[in-house]
């Protein structure tokens, strides 16, 4: 792994490790309020709830930002899901809201931060389908399944090695595609870890008691099991991602709600079919548009523009309100040669869904390009401040640095220079031509040492990936001091060593010396 991606996973790890080292000390025995078991508890309530908040935002903007079209679902879908929470064993400040994502999934983080996707929305039959969906994403919540995830990482495999795997399994494509970084980086470990098959089982569990609290029928969340069982047999391979990836469906949970209904001994309960389907109609009206724009999306990928702004149209020609369509447009009117045109379909998306981060950085990335750097500048800060991605922040960097602002720029320069990514081998490169002069004992090491003939030995260290030129070492003991410049190059990732004339130094007499680099200069 090179600078750049060490730089980011030791950042990640110390965003863990304050909170880590701080529940270690006051961490105790505690009662799980859902299932009432006795359980070592390392992250406290408190904490859940600062996490589940922090990463809320950055959570949905990843995968498409809030569903904003429909405001009247959003409300319906936040009323049964504060139905199912009035019911809970534990008090959080509950959040329900629509994920604009085609794919079928639903996800719950710390603290009773909750999303169902859009494309979940078309799957269900009535409301009592819904109420399952999301008591079982309650009990994830208040059951600390999250939390507990988040122990077992930190406790198991420690927060790098628990990001790096994140980042190497397929699960995170999609928000290394975007190229997160900061704060975001750890909402999308949140998005990529898995629940155990205890916790499922719990979920499904007392997900259907809490529907049966609430008034709503128990046995649709068998009927859903049935479903999911059935879809996860017949659809391909991309459809399965997301809620089948991290809540599988299987026989033997069918069978488990199958048992826990019996237990129940509900003999009815409201289902809502007729009140579901209306909610949903303009979902499901609409739906031609939302596969025409993910049509549009790999058109664009595939490299045919126009194909993408035809997908777009014909989305916007469906949906009039959806500023993912709109931004889609954009981007193929950029790609065929048409900025301004592309501009203007970038300020329609920003319109419709102002608090959604990717039209804000589209048009922000274009105006660069065009030279229009206070626009640029305006437009690239309101993305960021909704969610970090490493262009975003890389050409902030850019714009500071034209502007004389050269503290803003380095700060930029490092949080993109924590995506393993060209954008950020880019932003650590722009860094270093900045720091090296003054600050390149940030970046290269010096070790001292005696040699077997009581020489002098200096190894110089270069931690970045970028091949060095000019270092200059500064030596010193308490008599005198002095420096030496490395002749030539030293690779990225390399180290040279120097040895002086044999001078009978002990190692104990070597340990009165002092070395550091103080200056040099990148060698492309």
């Amino acid at each position: 792994m090179g600078y750049t991606g060490s730089y980011r996973l030791k950042k990640i790890l110390a965003l863990f490790l304050p909170f880590l080292i701080l529940q270690f000390s006051l961490s105790g025995c505690t009662v799980n309020p859902v299932t009432g078991r006795q359980e070592i508890a390392l992250v406290s309530e408190s904490m859940e709830i600062e996490i589940g908040e922090e990463n809320y935002m950055p959570s949905r903007q990843m995968q498409g930002g809030d569903y904003v079209a429909d405001p009247g679902l959003v409300e319906y879908v936040r009323e049964v899901g504060n139905r199912i929470a009035a019911v809970s064993d534990r008090k959080l400040p509950y959040e329900f809201v629509v994920v604009n994502d085609s794919t079928p999934n639903a996800w719950a983080l710390p603290g009773g931060k909750i999303a169902v996707h859009r494309g979940l929305l078309t799957e269900l039959h009535d409301e009592a389908e819904l109420a399952a969906v999301l008591g079982h994403e309650v009990v994830h919540a208040a059951a600390r399944h999250s939390a507990k995830a988040m122990e077992r990482a930190l406790l198991l495999q420690g927060a790098v090695v628990a990001v790096a795997a994140m980042a190497d399994s397929g699960q995170s494509d999609k928000w290394t595609g975007l190229l997160a970084v900061g704060g975001a980086q750890v909402a999308a470990m949140l998005l990529a870890q898995k629940f155990s098959r205890d916790a499922e089982s719990e979920a499904d569990h007392y997900g259907m008691i809490y529907m049966a609290r609430a008034g709503y029928d128990p046995s649709a969340a068998v009927r859903l099991q049935e479903t999911f069982v059935k879809l996860s047999k017949g659809r391909d391979r991309g459809w399965l991602e997301g809620l089948f990836s991290s809540h599988p469906p299987s026989e033997e949970r069918v069978e488990a709600n199958r048992a826990t209904l019996a237990q129940l001994r509900v003999k009815a309960g409201y289902t809502g079919r007729d009140r579901y389907q209306r909610k949903i109609a303009r979902l499901i009206s609409t739906r031609p548009a939302y596969e025409a724009y993910e049509k549009g999306r790999k058109a664009l990928e595939d490299g045919h523009p126009y194909e993408a702004l035809k997908k777009a149209e014909s989305a916007i020609s469906i949906e009039s309100r959806e500023a993912l369509f709109y931004a889609l447009k954009g981007d193929a009117l950029k790609r065929i040669g048409r900025p301004y045109d592309a501009l203007s379909a970038y300020r329609h998306a920003e319109a419709l869904n102002p608090d959604y981060y990717y039209p804000h950085q589209q048009r922000g990335l274009l105006l660069y390009r065009l030279g229009n750097l206070k626009e640029a500048r305006q437009a690239l800060e309101k993305g960021i401040s909704l969610l970090k991605t490493a262009p975003a922040v890389y050409v902030l960097g850019r714009i500071a640095r034209s502007e004389g602002r050269y503290d803003d720029a380095r700060r930029y320069f490092k949080v993109a220079a924590e995506s393993d990514s060209d954008t950020g081998r880019r932003a650590l490169h722009d860094l270093l031509d900045m720091d090296l002069p003054a600050r390149a004992g940030e970046y290269l090491s010096a070790e001292l040492r005696a040699g077997e003939r009581g020489e002098l030995v200096l190894v110089v260290t270069n931690k970045t990936p970028f091949a060095m030129r000019g270092v200059t070492v500064f030596l010193e003991t308490a008599a005198r001091s002095g420096s030496i410049t490395i002749p030539g190059h030293i690779k990225g990732g390399e180290s040279r060593t120097i040895m002086s004339r044999p001078s009978n130094l002990s190692p104990e007499q070597v340990k009165a010396y002092r070395a550091r680099v103080v200056s040099a200069y990148l060698a492309e």
